[in-house]
């Protein structure tokens, strides 16, 4: 679902405690926002583009889990020979179909929950998963997603997982915390999205309650990295 903007923090929305009963399923969100949302993304993130040119050389099958609009497996598919998109919402996968025609690059495209991959075990030797695990709403949801990420990697595989964390300057908060920030449609509609603001430490006890390895870890603007593997 690629839920935040180019500068890769929150995105004009406003954090409200507790308020996940407010915000739709994210699939339902993303659908409602789709077309507004994806004409705001259009450049890979530089953590993602390092993490590419590190990690994708020699790739014959990768995966941008919560592709959004698809411009991460765009940057992919310049040097991965198969490249796939996975997002909960048909409305941002529209748009990254659009996307890919225009701009002329291959991308399989496949709709589900990030919870419960429909991919064979091993199957990629490199995924994206940014700015989409924090939409999930509950802890035992996220962490098994992040074990399903582990299931289809290939054991020499590596992954980039993202999410937005308590170290943002615009978060005044030490603990992890659930909340929705809005998304402001052209007209003035403002459509609540659930988020889990992570802390560091809890990033790591997610990944470390999972069945990857954090081969690094790391915060950039704000957001918590991981760089792994299968463990």
């Amino acid at each position: 679902m690629d839920g935040e903007d180019d500068g890769r923090g929150p995105d004009g929305g406003t954090p409200d405690g507790n308020r996940q009963t407010d915000a739709e399923a994210p699939r339902e969100t993303y659908d409602r926002i789709a077309e507004h949302f994806a004409s705001t993304r259009e450049y890979p993130w530089p953590e993602v583009s390092s993490f590419l040119d590190d990690h994708a050389s020699g790739a014959q099958r990768g995966l941008d889990l919560g592709c959004g609009n698809g411009r991460h497996a765009e940057a992919m598919a310049e040097s991965v020979a198969a490249v796939v998109g996975f997002d909960a919402s048909r409305g941002l996968l529209e748009q990254a179909v659009e996307r890919a025609t225009e701009r002329g690059f291959g991308v399989e495209l496949v709709q589900g929950d990030a919870a419960e991959l429909p991919f064979r075990d091993g199957e990629f030797d490199i995924a994206v998963y940014v700015a989409t695990l924090h939409h999930l709403g509950t802890r035992e949801a996220r962490v098994r997603s992040l074990s399903e990420l582990a299931r289809v990697l290939r054991p020499e595989g590596r992954a980039l997982v993202s999410v937005w964390s308590t170290e943002h300057d615009r978060f005044d908060a030490e603990e992890g915390f659930d909340t929705t920030v809005d998304w402001t449609l052209p007209g003035g509609e403002r459509v609540p999205r659930f988020y889990h603001i992570y802390a560091p430490e809890e990033f790591e006890s997610d990944l470390g309650e999972s069945d990857l390895r954090v081969r690094e870890a790391f915060v950039s603007s704000g957001n918590c990295y991981a760089v792994v593997s299968p463990a």
